[in-house]
């Protein structure tokens, strides 16, 4: 039986720094933006409301202070770990809709619940385009979440953060696979120190998209199941410019398209969060409407009619049986699904064209996802052509800043009925409860503070 999507909205913005002294971040408008272009009646989801947060208000805040927003971000985290928790209870599917990259906690938090509920390891795909991961142990000063995101769910910083409920760290860093960051990214040596798996975008082009889906499970093997962050500077601000930090060097839309296909497609995934689009910086909606088509074509998956209902593994302590080829063994594994996918087959023969730097170029996606041929010569749009042949591996690191601006590129889109905002029929019994801890979540009014660069 297919899976049933229900779709939370989660626009905080307490994470980020402001854009400007007079504004605030924009990406707390992303979830109405999203909706706006029917998302959930073409996932035919639920409809699982909003987690409102506490008022964007860095107050007196200054460098040293620690985490700006601190108090209302971990308020903020306790109600929406409850709220997917009970998503989750339902045997749905949760996609929640950000807002900035500090719903990771909450998330992480839901998850650690859910763990120690089923006496197992949940482990976490960070589909990203920077590594989130500046701690007091690496950085002069921390300051704003969405910049410490990786950190704080892995156990590191402030203890009002990272170890809500006494729960350190979130996610162990042998259970954490991150996958797009740029190849120069500021702490990629620290997650290397620290044992976490990590693709950067030059890997995940040459061994494509789909097959960097498998092989992320394939790290996970020992967890009893994984949640999927993707912030959406992951793609190329040649394609999507609407974010707080575009950072050159990213993937393409069809790339994330068949990337989230293939984290999905499998009941070990239990859900995914999607954040950081700002639609001030998407003034006709084109990049909402990409975002959208993107996202439907990418969880086709996982409400398919022969999609397996979500299942819990024990945790291994040994990996499980090797193949020849060095993949893991699987029980739930579909080989004709597998090859579908390489092949595109399993997104409905999607044929896309990416609008790169003002030209149209085919995306010619075959068995190893989206060959760098495909997307231009060297030298059109910022990174998004032909793999360099060697890549800097002390280029400087681009801080979240500036803007881009570019075309969207167009893709076809699927349909489906009418939203659905109540259950149809009693709520599945087989979802594994999660050890919820209730907690008085009042939203003071907040200190605020941006994202990554506070």
């Amino acid at each position: 039986m297919m899976r049933r999507i229900a779709v939370l909205d989660a626009p905080t913005n307490l994470g980020l720094r402001p854009p400007t002294s007079t504004s605030v971040p924009g990406c707390a408008k992303a979830p109405g933006a999203l909706r706006d272009h029917e998302l959930l009646a073409r996932l035919r989801a639920r409809d699982a409301g909003c987690v409102t947060p506490a008022r964007y208000d860095p107050g007196d805040w200054r460098p040293g202070d620690g985490v700006c927003h601190a108090r209302e971000i971990a308020d903020y985290s306790l109600a929406l770990a409850e709220r997917i928790g009970s998503i989750i209870d339902r045997g749905e599917f949760p996609v929640v809709l950000g807002g900035d990259c500090s719903v990771l906690l909450g998330s992480a938090l839901a998850m650690h619940r859910l763990g120690e509920a089923v006496g197992g390891r949940i482990g976490l795909v960070f589909v990203d385009g920077h590594s989130d991961f500046r701690h007091p142990g690496n950085a002069s000063y921390v300051g704003a979440a969405a910049g410490e995101d990786l950190a704080l769910v892995t156990g590191r910083g402030q203890a009002d953060l990272a170890a809500i409920e006494g729960r350190r760290p979130y996610f162990r860093d042998i259970d954490v696979v991150v996958l797009g960051i740029r190849a120069q990214d500021e702490y990629r040596l620290d997650l290397q120190a620290a044992g976490i798996t990590t693709r950067p975008v030059p890997a995940l082009r040459a061994e494509g998209a789909a097959r960097t889906a498998q092989w992320a499970h394939e790290q996970l093997a020992d967890c009893a199941g994984y949640w999927v962050h993707i912030d959406v500077d992951v793609l190329d601000p040649a394609v999507m410019p609407a974010v707080d930090a575009p950072d050159p060097g990213g993937i393409a839309f069809a790339e994330l398209e068949i990337l989230l296909a293939g984290l999905v497609d499998t009941p070990h995934c239990l859900g995914v969060e999607l954040t950081v689009f700002d639609p001030d910086y998407d003034p006709d909606g084109s990049y909402a409407a990409e975002i959208v088509n993107t996202v439907v074509a990418g969880l086709a998956p996982v409400t398919a009619p022969e999609a397996v209902p979500p299942r819990l593994l024990s945790s291994r302590s040994t990996p499980g049986p090797r193949r020849a080829n060095g993949r893991a063994a699987t029980a739930t594994e579909r080989p004709d699904r597998a090859e579908r996918l390489d092949g595109l087959a399993g997104l409905d023969g999607l044929v896309r064209v990416e609008r790169v730097a003002g030209l149209d170029v085919p995306a010619d996606i075959n068995s190893a996802g989206v060959g760098p041929a495909a997307l231009g010569p060297a030298g059109v749009g910022p990174s998004v052509g032909a793999v360099p042949d060697d890549v800097p591996a002390e280029a400087e690191s681009v801080g979240r800043g500036g803007r881009a601006n570019s075309e969207p590129s167009g893709v076809a889109a699927s349909v489906a009925p009418l939203v659905e905002r109540e259950p149809v029929g009693p709520p599945a019994s087989a979802g594994p409860g999660l050890l919820r801890r209730t907690s008085p979540s009042t939203q003071n009014p907040p200190e605020r503070h941006n994202a990554d660069t506070a």
